[in-house]
């Protein structure tokens, strides 16, 4: 290729279209979606009595870059294409609502049979990313799947899975961000369970996990306004989207605050710059602008455990990095915690990650009547596409 022809390749990269509008930007998004749900699954199965919370983180991060090293390894333009983990494995466990990545050295004590896991990650391939949360319960072994007596955390876990279902099918073209509201709140309110206040499903740009049109749980009351909550500015969704679908319920107030464990996950705050004083602080900062840019990353990344600790705390004073606490609702209520990832195709939206609910969460209580219709339409159709799947699949292996 001659120097001008590799010009007017350049030029048009620049100008590359990065929604759903590409079908190339569709497929990334497609197989970024498979490696988050492959991850889930493989974490599923690893958590049993005696399993280690950083094990876990670790297991999860592994299965992401072994399956997108296999993937988009032509360079483009003579640059690699980015890929990788795009939310840090976070396993949180009991009363522990979310982003717990712990660090070597503070590791807690190990899964045992009945603790409630809230696993939650992402992966991206071209900055272009696919996240997904899932609620479990630690069974006794690998062949023994829980009792699900618990009839108060089936409840709440039927009621999160079903608000997450419900919140997807309503963030279509033209909708607004107050329809989902309504929806989840309307779900939260039929099973008797408190939306996580602080929980926000947001859009997702190209490297942008958390971009500016978000969705809240609940509208905020009057009380919570003057206690300082801000209202989610209304928006509308427009074809070519991507959301996080995110939904966490608990029996409590809903009130998370922060404990006594170490913020260990965070993000780079782009539009702020400071001179740092401190060497351990610029070592942090340095690492972060060279491999985590623009997406969230734990401390566990860092080689130097011990300048990291201690140089997070300047970055995070000036604004250069923004902390995800790890969030704890009061001891003995019981939180679910169900994301899942949706394109807004020209055919209809599309939910790309996310496993089915466990089969052990159970409840006695029965959706409002419109949930309850839109509950059935959305398992209709999911029926429909099973139907069409294994019949394709029938016919391939008989042609073969």
């Amino acid at each position: 290729m001659s120097s001008d022809e590799e010009s007017v390749g350049s030029n048009a990269s620049e100008e590359e279209v990065t929604d759903l509008s590409n079908s190339d930007v569709c497929t990334k998004y497609q197989e970024a979606s498979k490696i988050v749900n492959l991850a889930l699954q493989g974490l599923v199965q690893q958590c049993l009595p005696g399993a280690k919370v950083i094990d876990l983180c670790q297991f999860g991060t592994t299965v992401i870059d072994a399956s997108v090293a296999k993937l988009y390894n032509k360079k483009v333009n003579g640059q690699a294409v980015e890929k990788g983990v795009a939310f840090p494995v976070c396993i949180s466990v009991n009363d522990i609502v979310c982003n717990h990545s712990p660090v070597a050295s503070e590791e807690l004590e190990p899964l045992k049979e009945g603790d409630i896991v809230k696993i939650d990650l992402g992966c991206h391939i071209d900055g272009y990313i696919s996240v997904a949360a899932h609620t479990l319960v630690v069974p006794a072994g690998p062949d023994s799947p829980p009792a699900g007596d618990d009839e108060v955390l089936g409840n709440v876990a039927v009621a999160a899975y079903n608000a997450m279902l419900v919140a997807a099918d309503a963030i279509k073209a033209g909708a607004t961000n107050a329809d989902v509201t309504k929806a989840v709140e309307r779900v939260a309110s039929s099973y008797g369970v408190s939306p996580i206040s602080t929980v926000r499903m947001h859009q997702m740009k190209r490297f942008v996990i958390d971009g500016v049109k978000e969705v809240a749980l609940k509208e905020p009351t009057a009380d919570e306004l003057e206690e300082g909550e801000e209202k989610v500015p209304e928006c509308t969704f427009e074809q070519g989207e991507v959301y996080a679908v995110d939904v966490a319920l608990s029996t409590g107030d809903g009130k998370v605050r922060p404990g006594t464990l170490r913020t260990t996950v965070f993000k780079r705050n782009v539009e702020t710059s400071y001179k740092l004083k401190m060497k351990a602080s610029r070592y942090v900062l340095s690492e972060v602008d060279k491999k985590f840019p623009t997406l969230p990353f734990t401390l566990r990344h860092f080689e130097e455990e011990t300048q990291a600790k201690m140089g997070v705390q300047e970055c995070v004073a000036h604004g250069l990095l923004t902390p995800y606490p790890c969030l704890h609702e009061k001891a003995g209520e019981k939180v679910a915690h169900f994301k899942c990832t949706v394109l807004l195709l020209p055919s209809g939206t599309s939910r790309v990650t996310g496993l089915d609910m466990p089969e052990y969460f159970k409840t006695d209580k029965t959706p409002d009547e419109e949930t309850g219709e839109v509950l059935a339409a959305i398992a209709e159709k999911a029926a429909k596409k099973a139907k069409k799947k294994a019949a394709k699949k029938k016919k391939k292996k008989a042609s073969s």
